[in-house]
């Protein structure tokens, strides 16, 4: 396959992967990743440097809007990052050492978790309870304005939700993604933050994230720009249009749809790993 024809792959590729990621919230990694170690045959650990570029491009730019509308809590962004940015260098050490099939398994059985929460009926935890001696310690208890009015909110179970996160930066590190699904139950089901606070916060955390674990990748040279420049050109491309399209779209059965093809994926990708060890 030619270089030139090799891009327009990729760059084609990373286009739907961000236009459904960004229609579904699950990030454009769990498809990009897939389609460049199963269809292209790159190595898994060039496709998880390239993965995370895109995610630190996406962060960076939808973050920004986020935090000028004031729906981000920084506080609580900057605090998690510890734990996440901790993590994720963690992940990054361990993904240089562990054999490419273990972490195809690993991506295998995130993506079907994924893929679990996605369909799963969101349910609004918000709380205005602020006994928690940690929350106030911090001062993470805020408010968000949604249609010119300002809504309180309190948070609960720092530590669950710090621990939680430090898990979620380690499978960032290790798999290139941003792993939305397991940063939902840290702040919506245990930290009991608003939708809105909780998306617009991960949000922001992720491209702080993954920036910590590109550096190990970039050190060992496992960030191939031949493949990350067409990745997060695309990735960022379609993820614009996709924030365009969700605007006007139901995405139920989009995301039945999504959640069927990540499955399909993810157990191609289990099967890769389990027939290689």
């Amino acid at each position: 396959m030619s270089v030139l024809l090799f891009t327009i792959i990729v760059l084609f590729g990373a286009f739907l992967a961000g236009l459904l990621g960004s229609l579904t919230g699950l990030g454009g990694g769990v498809i990009i990743i897939p389609l460049l170690t199963l269809a292209l045959g790159v190595d898994i650990h060039y496709a998880i440097g390239a993965s995370i570029v895109s995610v630190i491009a996406t962060s960076s730019g939808s973050a920004a809007a986020y935090v000028k509308e004031g729906i981000t809590n920084i506080r609580i962004g900057m605090f998690l990052e510890i734990a996440t940015t901790v993590g994720a260098i963690c992940g990054a050490i361990v993904a240089v050492y562990l054999n490419a099939n273990y972490i195809a398994i690993i991506f295998g059985c995130i993506l079907i978790f994924s893929a679990i929460m996605t369909l799963k009926k969101k349910v609004d935890h918000t709380t205005l309870d602020d006994t928690d001696k940690w929350a106030k310690f911090f001062k993470l208890n805020s408010s968000y304005p949604d249609k010119g009015v300002d809504h309180r909110y309190a948070v609960k179970n720092v530590p669950g939700g710090f621990v939680m996160m430090l898990f979620a930066g380690t499978l960032s590190g290790l798999l290139g993604i941003g792993s939305g699904a397991l940063k939902v139950i840290a702040m919506d089901n245990i930290m009991r933050l608003p939708f809105k606070v909780s998306t617009t916060t991960s949000n922001f955390m992720m491209g702080v994230t993954a920036a910590a674990s590109a550096v190990v990748y970039l050190h060992r040279g496992q960030i191939d720009p031949g493949i990350a420049m067409p990745v997060c050109i695309g990735v960022l491309t379609g993820a614009s249009v996709g924030a365009k399209v969700l605007l006007r779209t139901k995405t139920d059965k989009l995301k039945i749809v999504f959640a069927v093809v990540v499955t399909f994926l993810a157990l191609q990708m289990i099967y890769k790993g389990i027939s290689g060890l």
